[in-house]
């Protein structure tokens, strides 16, 4: 049998061989180390992937060192995902439209943006901090109508699409989607003949206006690619309430279309960015939202999906209409009402 020494000897050998595993699998994998460390998993809207993709996440790896994480869902999704993960969140920073970002701040599911943060937040123009920094718009896209350019020369009012030529060739969002609200805006706007800002109030004459809408959709979508791809196909004519950061590129891609700017007005998409309280890695959301709001990321993003930067510092592109109004609608008033005009848009368009 071994001696204690021999044993205390093999004991000693052991200890360090597993030592010198360990270390040289640290050695060897220090980026997954990091990973780890820098990762942030990021809210945003499932159309914005491309561009967060290409642009965001590179720019955030060189700028901050961070690892970009991207799920891309719709806001009430990002919503749902905060709020079933409250007690341990797992998302840093969402990205989502500022109706939704009104429930998640009555919920508590959000930390404030604040100026020793996230010094960029002061150069962002008028009206786009909310509720004391609990979100900002970090760039807004303009929405119109949508349009397969072989099919059509243009769209020159939101009432082409009640037009006789366009029955059966026509597609509209679902209210469950926020560019679902341009549709019933517009609705209300060409019932009473009332400004927007104004007729956004009078839903009655919306939905009544919508009735006479019905027998001309041929589908209501809550997935807006699906629906477009019948656009570029030319299997519809137009696609209500659609925007800039969608249709513009495509366009540029070489697909037949384009977004009309209607003489009634355009809508400003509000894409609003905020921090998640309670969120992994602050110091990295915080410097993420900060460069999200800088003048050179406000400046590519714009340019690439033909929106309207919020940073003061960086000029309007020059796809951005001119002429015409664009219209911000009171999202108070749509986060107190936006469940029951969902149900009954629902019963309106399934009856």
């Amino acid at each position: 049998m071994p001696s204690t020494t021999q044993l205390a000897s093999a004991a000693r050998r052991r200890f360090i061989r597993n030592t010198g595993t360990l270390a040289a699998a640290s050695l060897a994998a220090p980026g997954l180390l990091r990973a780890a460390t820098n990762e942030i998993v990021i809210g945003c809207a499932g159309s914005h992937t491309s561009w967060m993709e290409k642009l965001v996440a590179p720019h955030m790896k060189a700028k901050i060192g961070a690892s970009i994480l991207i799920e891309g869902t719709k806001s009430s999704v990002n919503l749902e995902k905060m709020s079933s993960n409250k007690s341990k969140p797992y998302l840093s920073v969402v990205q989502m439209d500022d109706p939704v970002m009104i429930q998640a701040v009555g919920e508590g599911l959000l930390a404030p943006i604040t100026k020793t943060d996230v010094p960029n937040v002061a150069k962002l123009r008028a009206g786009a901090v909310h509720m004391d920094g609990m979100w900002a718009n970090y760039v807004q896209p303009w929405a119109g109508v949508a349009y397969n350019s072989k099919a059509l020369k243009g769209v020159s009012s939101w009432a082409d699409l009640w037009a006789p030529a366009a029955k059966g060739k026509i597609i509209i969002p679902s209210l469950q989607n926020t560019e679902g609200m341009w549709t019933l805006f517009m609705a209300a706007h060409l019932g009473t003949g009332m400004p927007l800002a104004k007729a956004q109030y009078e839903i009655d004459a919306a939905f009544d206006k919508l009735k006479g809408l019905k027998g001309q959709v041929l589908n209501v979508y809550s997935v807006m690619s699906q629906s477009f791809n019948l656009l570029e196909q030319g299997e519809i004519s137009m696609l209500a309430g659609n925007f800039s950061s969608y249709t513009l590129p495509r366009k540029v891609a070489g697909a037949p279309v384009d977004l009309a700017a209607p003489k009634e007005g355009i809508f400003a998409m509000p894409s609003g960015i905020c921090l998640v309280k309670g969120g992994p890695n602050p110091g990295l959301a915080k410097a993420y939202v900060n460069e999200m709001l800088g003048a050179e990321l406000q400046a590519k993003i714009a340019e690439f999906s033909s929106s309207l930067p919020a940073n003061t510092e960086v000029a309007a592109t020059a796809s951005t209409p001119k002429g015409v109004e664009i219209f911000s609608p009171d999202w108070a008033f749509v986060a107190k009402n936006r469940k029951e005009w969902i149900t009954r848009f629902d019963k309106l368009m399934a009856a």
